[in-house]
């Protein structure tokens, strides 16, 4: 019977839909748990920004969800990561470094996960992660100098024109610690991040998908 089959094909897509939404969701939430952990290990810089800049690795979880679920899932699990550490653990610039870190974090991770989307290689991969990592530098320089470092100072009291002064000579302005000091430390962590994921992806994306069975 045609009717029937038809009807128990369409029960079965709708089924299939559905535990694919679920293992999405189960997938989204164990990847931002994993970096909203890695990110209370944050490591300063001291040779190239303020100690209140500090790397971490919680966009690597972030960098394989955006490989193995698109650019969109990226940007959910670091909302979420954001939302949980700031739950957890508040806030100690007003919410400022929390708002930057989001902008950053998409900047490096969506360009990777949607060139890499286009065809999954390791050479569309490295493509993305690069074309991520100037745009979260370009995205560093550009919001830190026009929205986060001027409402940090305001927040705080704090003149930023001098920042990282001590650290590069160079810098005398805000513009040139952006330039100098924001964009190298942003470069730096993005090529961190990017090999790691690099090493690990594959292993990763073993058990993403065989989640699925």
């Amino acid at each position: 019977n045609n009717t029937t089959t038809k009807a128990a094909e369409t029960a079965k897509k709708a089924g299939t839909t559905r535990n694919t939404g679920v293992r999405t969701m189960v997938q989204i939430a164990m990847l931002a748990a994993v970096a909203t952990v890695l990110m209370l290990w944050e490591v300063p810089m001291p040779f190239i920004a303020p100690s209140f800049y500090k790397m971490d690795l919680s966009e690597v979880p972030i960098m394989i969800g955006a490989f193995a679920m698109g650019p969109l899932a990226a940007a959910v699990i670091e909302l979420i990561k954001i939302l949980l550490n700031f739950v957890l653990n508040g806030t100690t610039t007003a919410g400022v470094g929390e708002l930057g870190n989001f902008i950053m974090g998409c900047a490096l991770v969506m360009p990777a996960g949607f060139i890499y989307k286009q065809a999954k290689t390791k050479k569309h991969a490295i493509i993305g992660m690069a074309t991520g990592i100037v745009c979260m530098a370009v995205a560093s320089a550009l919001v830190n100098g026009l929205l986060l470092l001027p409402a940090y100072g305001k927040a705080f009291g704090m003149p930023v024109d001098t920042f990282g002064a001590a650290i590069i000579p160079a810098i005398h302005s805000l513009t040139t610690f952006c330039l100098f000091s924001v964009a190298p430390f942003n470069i730096i962590k993005g090529i961190v991040v990017s090999l790691i994921t690099l090493v690990l992806y594959k292993h990763i994306s073993r058990l993403l998908k065989g989640s699925q069975a």
